[in-house]
């Protein structure tokens, strides 16, 4: 078991184009971190220079306290799973998890119950005699993980390991990961682009942009407590809506004014707005799209919409609409609260109105970018 700490650490590559800035991060032993973010952003560069894959440019990572940045991987005591599973094509599924233990002269009969524990552990026990090219994806990327699973390392290192994977194999590998980070009790860093994984597997989530972090946190704490735009909008599926709008101060309270509505802010984000005696100022307003809802006929605090799409995702619906001034929306409305005749009165340039509680709007600064609350 063991922690890892970065401290300013920054790769750039033909002393041009910096890909990592000035990283800093404490990993507790035992915690599950996710590194996320688009693509380019930075994630899978830093993670292959804890593993020793990739020199580092400036500043030191640590591993259990002993700093590795002259250390081989293969002392520095991590295993590493790949997007691509790695695995040797000749070989067994059983040599292909033996074969580091065979590299480290380790004796027949422990490798062979380092193997098979692994492959209980895993589900992959019948598979052991059959080749990779006679297993599934996710049969595939199991025997990717018990490879490292046997190393008994101090840090697993996952870089998108189910992005090559379907939907409904990655629902359960995810599942699947979670399970095994409660067999093996030890550190694990996770890149993934994808903040459904983010959300599900890490204790803490790393959000990066252009070799920058814009926040570390819970899951809880980023979605509810977004720093800046980047972060509202890359957290959540689909995207928090924004709008340009008006915070306006009347006495003790505070209101918005999205398209012609007056919307008051209530609950602890108007505690938090007073408590930093934030002023009247134009803002960008974000709602997330579960947090819309729909309304009758016009009203003072009912936002003006007319439907362009209407997704049918089972339990929901996901309405796309624009209002008077073509700024383009996103609506959640659960499948269960409608009758079946509203459905079909859900069309193409349908008047609609919507309007959201005062408890969930996240204000964030117009110059830039940054939550006006948590930033």
């Amino acid at each position: 078991m063991a922690s890892v700490k970065l401290t300013d650490v920054k790769k750039v590559y033909d002393n041009k184009v910096t890909a990592v800035h000035d990283f800093n991060l404490d990993i507790k032993d035992k915690e599950f971190v996710v590194f996320v973010g688009p693509s380019g952003c930075g994630k899978s560069t830093t993670l292959r220079m804890i593993a020793g894959l990739e020199d580092i440019s400036g500043g030191t990572v640590e591993i259990d306290g002993v700093v590795v940045n002259d250390l081989q991987p293969k002392d520095r005591g991590i295993a590493m799973v790949f997007q691509n599973y790695a695995l040797y094509p000749h070989m067994t599924v059983y040599d292909n998890i033996a074969f580091s233990l065979r590299l480290q002269k380790v004796p027949e009969d422990q490798i062979y119950e380092k193997v098979t524990n692994a492959a209980n552990i895993l589900g992959i026990t019948e598979y052991l005699t059959r080749k990779p090219r006679a297993l599934s994806g996710g049969q595939r990327q199991r025997v990717a993980i018990g490879r490292a699973m046997v190393r008994n390392s101090k840090v697993f290192l996952m870089d998108e390991p189910l992005s090559n994977l379907d939907a409904k194999l990655r629902n359960q590998m995810r599942a699947e990961i979670i399970l095994l980070r409660q067999k093996l009790d030890t550190t694990f860093i996770y890149v993934t682009h994808d903040q459904t994984e983010a959300m599900t597997l890490g204790d803490r989530i790393v959000i990066m942009r252009d070799g920058f972090i814009e926040q570390v946190g819970s899951p809880t704490e980023v979605f509810e407590r977004p720093r800046n735009v980047f972060v509202a909008e890359f957290i959540g599926a689909p995207k928090m809506n924004l709008m340009e709008t008006k915070l306006i101060k009347e006495g003790d309270q505070y209101f918005v004014t999205p398209f012609g509505a007056k919307i008051e802010v209530t609950g602890r984000k108007a505690e938090e707005l007073r408590a930093k005696g934030i002023s009247g100022q134009s803002i960008l307003l974000g709602v997330r799209p579960e947090h819309i809802v729909l309304t009758e006929g016009p009203s003072i605090g009912a936002i003006p919409c007319k439907l362009e799409v209407n997704e049918m995702m089972g339990s929901e619906l996901h309405l796309h609409v624009y209002t008077e001034d073509e700024t383009r929306l996103i609506v959640r409305v659960p499948t269960i609260d409608l009758t079946s005749e509203a459905r079909k009165r859900l069309v193409y340039g349908t008047q609609l109105f919507i309007t959201f509680e005062g408890k969930v709007m996240h204000f964030f600064n117009k110059e830039n970018n940054l939550n006006l609350l948590y930033a």
